[in-house]
């Protein structure tokens, strides 16, 4: 099978994309013949070596992929050859086959095509349990979401609006916001060309941003935090822009605010149950309709510098997904 191979850490231009032993299933494990498979930050970051998580070499990248399951190995139930699956796993997406844990498997509905599905994960369980766990975002709130028109940024806008917030999309650009106003934002900010915390100010009838999702990090999560109501809730989702902000802490004080850390993956391995929860409530409002994911771009594996180059410049609006064939 042809798996793409970090060897060294480095940028995408560094990986190489190899023939490699099809993997073969063990006790509770499970292969998976890989149709799509979907880029996130995280994966940017693995190949580097700046993630928390530093697999050894040499790895296959992809933290998501999904795709029909071709073997199942001993003690797995639940699942049996034909099974059209997604597989979260820290690494090991970016392959023809890709060999995971039967826990780390979820069932695809029908109504869901495999680029759709290969995207899904990462940035609607983020976002929800963000928004659900951490945030506690109550209906009739306001939910500003900075890089809104990205993979998590965009899952949080229609979230938001699924649990009944009014949403405000922040990004950099005019045609971003477009899709965001597209995605069911109420309210958009350019802050390329707009004071940020002047217009969550105006935004909200000075009031503030009840919640704020950053994902984004930078000079961005001082001026956001500036916006933020009385009793708000900073959620810090990731640093996109590079830059771990420095936030003087007094801001907390005056704005009798909290800036709570999101960590996803680490939530989701402590309290499995909790996880899939949630991810049973995001497959019921994808089949109802209130979330409609977008892939705006697709390649072939063999693309796969442009598809890292999509995220690392900050280009992508919604899932950018690598596919098998």
């Amino acid at each position: 099978m042809k798996a793409l191979l970090c060897k060294e850490f480095g940028t995408a231009d560094r990986l190489v994309l190899e023939e490699i032993a099809d993997p073969i299933a063990g006790k509770g494990e499970v292969v998976v013949d890989v149709k799509a498979a979907g880029i996130n930050f995280p994966d940017t970051l693995i190949i580097e070596g700046k993630y928390q998580f530093k697999p050894p070499f040499p790895f296959t990248p992809g933290g998501e992929s999904s795709g029909v399951v071709s073997a199942v190995g001993d003690g797995v139930d639940g699942f049996a050859i034909g099974d059209r699956v997604i597989a979260s796993m820290m690494v090991g997406g970016f392959a023809e086959k890709a060999l995971a844990p039967a826990e780390m498997l979820t069932k695809i509905p029908d109504e869901m095509n495999f680029n759709t599905a290969a995207g899904f994960t990462v940035t609607y369980a983020t976002s929800y349990h963000a928004l659900k766990q951490r945030a506690n975002l109550q209906a009739g709130e306001t939910l500003l979401v900075l890089g809104a028109a990205g993979g998590v940024g965009l899952a949080a806008v229609e979230l938001g609006k699924a649990m009944g917030a009014k949403v405000i999309a922040a990004a950099s650009t005019d045609d971003k916001l477009e899709v965001c106003k597209t995605a069911g934002a109420d309210e958009v900010i350019n802050y390329s060309t707009e004071n940020l915390k002047e217009r969550i100010k105006e935004l909200t009838g000075g009031k503030g941003a009840d919640v704020i999702y950053d994902p984004v990090g930078g000079n961005l999560s001082e001026q956001a935090l500036r916006g933020i109501a009385i009793n708000g809730r900073f959620l810090v989702v990731g640093f996109a822009a590079g830059d771990i902000p420095k936030i003087p802490l007094n801001l907390t004080l005056l704005k009798q605010c909290q800036i709570v850390g999101v960590f996803w993956g680490a939530w989701a391995r402590a309290d499995r149950q909790a996880h899939d929860d949630n991810f049973a409530e995001l497959l019921q409002m994808f089949l109802d309709g209130k979330l409609k994911p977008l892939v705006s771009q697709t390649f072939p594996l063999t693309s796969y510098v442009d598809a890292y180059a999509c995220l690392t410049e900050r280009r992508a609006k919604g899932k950018v997904i690598l596919t098998m064939k």
